[in-house]
């Protein structure tokens, strides 16, 4: 099943406001990638942000199998300056059965520093979100335990951001992001972000390779498809991760502008 490469093609398949869920559906290699990236965008980010990048000594056999496979030469921040996407890697210790992020190049991070998360497991590095240990953490570790060398699995999340860019990293508290945002101009002022990610191991160094490809657009140009599920799910969600969202800021902004155009009413 193909995901497809932008926010209207993604959101059918995220999940709602409900219980979180891993949602992983099996790609094959033509699927894997985006196949027309904006490399000149990549490379950019990429010069202007070197924190981006954030290697340990155990990424480099993995990050090497990677550039090979991608046709590239050098290890992991070659191979994702030739893709759209961002790129971790993540080993286990002999002693662990849960995985560690060893590297990681993050040119459109949605709001996280990869030097803050080097050398964590799964858990700690979903800390923020609200119910990842309760509801996901077991689940993705076992998965992650099972995947076997040549399949490839692919999932979307939503996020509401502030700002079309592609690199989001929140400098201020919730509010005066979203100050602006009114019934009149949600369609301009809310932007619906997907992170399109995959999920493979590599078959040298048994390495996991996550990969996170970014899609952005204002909510104008959703579907009113889209626009529906979006304006219920931050009406469900919960207040833990609602809060980290900001969605008290524009959550009846959104209601209010997605039930002017879609001419019905939504819960709240």
């Amino acid at each position: 099943m193909s995901l497809g490469f932008s926010v209207n093609e993604l959101i059918p398949h995220a999940r709602g406001g409900g219980q979180l869920k891993i949602g992983l559906a099996k790609l094959t290699e033509e699927e894997w990638l985006q196949p027309d990236p904006d490399l000149a965008q990549r490379q950019a980010a990429f010069d202007a942000h070197p924190e981006a990048v954030q290697l340990t000594a155990e990424a480099e056999a993995p990050g090497r199998e990677l550039a090979e496979m991608m046709g590239v030469s050098g290890g992991l921040p070659e191979a994702a300056r030739a893709a759209w996407e961002d790129m971790c890697l993540l080993t286990r210790r002999d002693d662990e059965e849960i995985y560690r992020l060893i590297g990681a190049a993050v040119a459109f991070p949605t709001d996280w520093h990869p030097q803050q998360k080097m050398g964590l497991p799964m858990t700690a590095l979903h800390a923020p979100i609200d119910g990842y240990a309760e509801q996901l953490s077991a689940p993705v570790d076992r998965f992650m335990m099972k995947l076997k060398a040549g399949a490839i699995y692919g999932r979307c999340n939503w996020f509401i951001a502030p700002t079309g860019d592609y690199r989001w990293i929140a400098e201020s508290s919730p509010d005066p992001r979203f100050a602006k945002v009114t019934a009149d101009n949600a369609g301009e002022t809310l932007f619906a972000r997907s992170e399109r990610q995959t999920l493979r191991r590599l078959p040298e160094t048994s390495a996991i390779l996550f990969t996170i490809g970014v899609y952005v657009t204002p909510f104008a140009e959703l579907s009113d498809a889209n626009l529906a599920k979006l304006a219920g799910a931050v009406a469900e969600i919960g207040s833990g991760e609602g809060d980290r969202r900001g969605a008290p800021q524009y959550g009846a902004a959104l209601a209010a502008y997605a039930e002017g155009r879609l001419g019905a009413t939504l819960p709240r």
